[in-house]
């Protein structure tokens, strides 16, 4: 089976600068076969021994703050789960506009009271569904206006997320389909 590593945070406004070529040269270091990266926003397709993906996310973690001295979560799904979270999104399988869907990753499922207690006019314009370890976003406002931000669903969810747009959500699936 095929992952793919979603890395937060990665060659983003000149920062956490990460060649492409050294983190694929990690994944393969820790034991990942048939290594991938996708545009340079920390997007890594691999296989591995499900006892190397178990360790992957921290190990990855730490190779990357020892070599370059910060910190960058890594969020992980299987082939199976990103086509589930495609399956999933509402807002495009209602006809929505695409180019303004996206997706945010999170690290552990989040509580129902949690969830609940989300402001759902937080950003008024944009929406959003949280399922299980997704959460779908419809962003009118763009990703640069909105409010519906990883710092906010990570303070109020008590986990980790990241985000990527609806293209690259499909091209992960694509490349991790092979």
């Amino acid at each position: 089976m095929k992952y793919v590593a979603l890395l937060r945070g990665v060659n983003v406004g000149g920062k956490n600068m990460l060649p492409m070529k050294d983190l694929a040269q990690m994944f393969v270091k820790a034991g990942c076969q048939d290594v991938a990266t996708y545009i340079q926003s920390g997007n890594v397709v691999f296989r591995a021994p499900a006892a190397v993906v178990k360790k992957l996310p921290a190990q990855i973690s730490a190779a990357i703050e020892k070599r370059f001295g910060y910190k960058v979560p890594v969020v992980l799904r299987s082939n199976e789960q990103l086509a589930r979270a495609i399956d999933s999104h509402r807002f495009v399988k209602a006809g929505k506009d695409p180019k303004i869907c996206h997706v945010l990753f999170l690290a552990d499922t989040p509580t129902l009271q949690a969830v609940q207690a989300l402001d759902p006019n937080r950003s008024p314009g944009d929406v959003y569904e949280v399922l299980g370890s997704e959460i779908y976003l419809h962003l009118l406002n763009g990703a640069a206006k909105t409010k519906l931000t990883n710092a906010y669903f990570d303070s109020k969810l008590k986990t980790i997320c990241t985000g990527r747009n609806w293209a690259t959500v499909l091209k992960l699936f694509e490349m991790s389909a092979s």
